[in-house]
């Protein structure tokens, strides 16, 4: 047992655990912040790999828009900039099987997406190191919230965390199927967390770093848009500097069952139709199928549309007699799912601990 008792413990340290601990901090509000995580690394949905010599590649989380204010500003105050995702004049397009591929010219983008300089793990590394060093406790998988009087206790698989408020911020359908509450929490509650889509949980990001940018030569591009597949989506990955090149997208959820290389396998076919054999001169391959990600997915009791329930009412209460909160990006009226709604959330729990 952590015979300490904590004022606020944070579950996970994703986008929203992570800002809330440091605006706590930088309020200076004289509070007490642990933070506890399953996994054995930091950063939730955000997830970049970093291979030395190659273009950072992003698995999880990735871009921005100019109506992501609160991410914007949390990004000047750590002096984090951004750049415009690159996509060019042109898209390779693929409407049905039965016809080939054609080059197609893209209309003007008039809102344009950024990804994050250093890639989107440089802003989770920022709000970390913002933080003391004993603040964040990984592999600690929570089991179970009990309320005891004017605390709350939290049992991990190795711990035990006494509270004065806990903030959980867990994908909700994760939250109610893998920890147990006691007493129970509203069946109102339990009933819209079991069905809140949980923002990319079905989603498999793919990525393949090369030594050369052959997609930027005339008669191709790093845009793809297929109805065909595997990849439905695909775009230029390079480093800000344009110094390090990678392709980046998406492959069909429907493939979460094949095993790694088979999946590559159908990755490079794919791309052969439209780049040639170079394709197969890739540095790394990396890959994060979501749904086989234990500390974000849960599966569904009953079918789910994108966005359900996310930013619901329900969630901006407090539970346990006020001392349980459910943060975190699905919880956020504004923009659920994205990083925009980590913040946004992290923001409205750091004025109710006000």
């Amino acid at each position: 047992m952590d015979n300490t008792p904590t004022d606020v413990l944070i579950i996970g340290t994703g986008l929203t655990g992570l800002t809330l601990a440091y605006l706590l901090k930088k309020q200076k509000v004289s509070v007490s912040v642990k933070l506890i995580e399953a996994r054995d690394r930091i950063g939730g949905r955000i997830h970049t790999c970093y291979l030395q010599g190659q273009a950072p590649q992003e698995m999880g989380a990735t871009w921005l828009g100019k109506k992501h204010k609160a991410l914007i500003s949390l990004l000047g105050e750590l002096g984090i900039e951004q750049f415009a995702q690159k996509l060019g004049t042109h898209a390779i397009y693929e409407a049905i099987s039965t016809s080939p591929h054609q080059l197609v010219q893209l209309p003007p983008n008039d809102e344009p997406s950024y990804r994050i300089k250093g890639g989107t793990a440089t802003l989770i590394n920022a709000l970390a190191q913002s933080l003391d060093s004993d603040q964040i406790i990984l592999s600690q998988i929570v089991k179970s919230i009990e309320l005891h009087g004017e605390r709350l206790e939290v049992i991990s698989d190795k711990k035990r965390f006494v509270a004065k408020k806990v903030i959980a911020t867990l994908p909700p359908n994760l939250f109610v199927q893998s920890i147990d509450i006691r007493p129970r929490l509203p069946a109102e509650l339990l009933q819209i967390a079991k069905s809140t889509h949980t923002w990319m949980g079905e989603s498999i990001k793919i990525s393949l770093s090369y030594q050369q940018a052959f997609w930027r030569a005339p008669g191709f591009s790093g845009t793809i848009v297929s109805n065909v597949g595997p990849i439905p989506e695909m775009y230029d990955h390079a480093d800000n500097e344009n110094k390090y090149f990678a392709l980046k997208g998406f492959l069909n959820s429907s493939y979460f069952s094949l095993k790694k290389a088979e999946r590559l396998e159908l990755i490079l076919r794919q791309l052969e139709k439209y780049y040639g054999d170079q394709v197969r001169s890739f540095l790394d391959y990396q890959e994060t199928v979501w749904r086989k990600e234990v500390f974000t997915y849960a599966t569904y009791e009953n079918h789910i549309l994108p966005h359900q329930n996310g930013g619901h009412p329900i969630y901006q209460q407090a539970f346990l007699d006020g001392k349980l909160y459910l943060s975190g990006s699905e919880t956020s009226p504004a923009f659920p799912g994205y990083m925009e709604g980590a913040v946004k959330s992290a923001q409205y729990v750091f004025q109710q601990l006000l």
